[in-house]
């Protein structure tokens, strides 16, 4: 009676051990409440004078070195790599440069009545920032899609980010963006798109360097995008402009980001159904192409905006949560539904997931 029950034993554990590493996709991090302490700090002990001067020159070197770490860190080959999946790169791409912002000028509608113009700036503002890596990366692999496919899209995303966010700024958000003109858009490229392209090109002498301290590089990231946070809340509190937000404001705002990204999860996951893609890849599109890059939205709203950087910052950051919580759940409810979850496909997934169990049981 015995001997039966052995080969289940083992699905048992790993079933178990896969309770156990979801914790690790928990959509609320260190980093999140690492934001949430840093615009409450803003909040109490904002600076001002020559303070602020320090730290305004501080986020300047901050951004740029962010944007460097970027660019050396961004394997290209990789992304060339996937340039057979032209069609899934091309509607990631699709949604987060052209769907996304058609739906943010789209919600202009809703100025006065609904949203104050800083805030419908903010939301504009984040229907034009590239899309995810390491997030979309993590739900697709939660999910069973197509990883590698995942990493490219976000890859190209990225790059391409780099020069289109601004562009598209430029030309959505005008004067409302902090006076875009030929200057801003020269500052634009020495601090964020010249870095980006020293990373690229030193990436093969200290692309080993980098990846040998990852843990430490990623800290200096997050430090520096909590720099930025820091130093954009800090001048909307010396300025007042919090005055302008009510805790009904609020909840507005996060209402029509709700159906903002209701509206994106329904297109991408809908839509490349119809467009014939497999599972795989339709787990990828609507990932990749539902969801907002924080790490890079802020420091170039620092960037574009300057010191009405707060208001406009303040969407991103409460959609970037809000994406996170949901995809979540989306991506547990996928990977139940994944054919690999049958018991005859189920050891096949016990080989993927072996070293992770091993360091969480013990």
């Amino acid at each position: 009676m015995h001997r039966p029950h052995r080969p289940h034993h083992p699905l048992r554990t790993i079933r178990t051990t896969r309770k156990i590493t979801l914790p690790s996709w928990l959509p609320l991090d260190g980093f999140i409440l690492g934001l949430v302490g840093t615009v409450a700090l803003a909040a109490l002990l904002p600076v001002s004078g020559r303070a602020a001067t320090v730290t305004d020159g501080a986020t300047t070197v901050a951004v740029a070195f962010l944007f460097f770490l970027y660019g050396a860190r961004l394997s290209t080959r990789e992304a060339l790599d996937g340039v057979r999946h032209w069609r899934l790169h091309l509607t990631v791409l699709a949604c987060t440069f052209v769907i996304f912002p058609a739906l943010g000028l789209a919600a202009r509608g809703l100025v006065p009545y609904v949203l104050t113009q800083p805030l419908y700036t903010g939301l504009l503002f984040l229907c034009l920032v590239p899309s995810t890596v390491q997030s979309s990366i993590a739900f697709t692999s939660l999910a069973r899609g197509n990883v590698a496919a995942a990493i490219c899209a976000g890859s190209f995303s990225s790059l391409i980010g780099i020069v289109v966010t601004p562009v598209l700024a430029a030309l959505l958000l005008g004067s409302s963006g902090g006076g875009f003109s030929a200057d801003s858009m020269v500052e634009i490229a020495l601090q964020l798109l010249a870095p980006f392209l020293a990373g690229q090109f030193l990436r093969r002498w200290i692309g080993g360097f980098i990846t040998r301290h990852r843990a430490v590089l990623r800290l200096v990231d997050r430090g520096s995008v909590l720099l930025v946070v820091y130093a954009a809340f800090s001048a909307g509190m010396t300025r007042g402009i919090w005055h302008q937000i009510t805790p009904a404001r609020l909840a507005v705002l996060l209402g029509v980001e709700a159906v903002l990204l209701a509206l994106m999860l329904t297109l991408t996951t809908y839509g490349s159904r119809k467009l014939g893609f497999p599972r795989e890849d339709r787990i990828t599109i609507t990932f990749a192409g539902s969801k907002k890059s924080l790490a890079a939205g802020l420091p170039m709203a620092s960037v574009l905006f300057g010191a009405q950087a707060s208001l406009a910052v303040l969407p991103l950051m409460l959609f970037h949560q809000m994406q996170l919580m949901v995809c979540a759940v989306l991506a547990r409810r996928f990977a139940a539904r994944a054919p690999e979850a049958a018991p005859e496909a189920a050891p096949e997934p016990v080989r993927e997931e072996i070293p992770q169990p091993q360091s969480v049981t013990r």
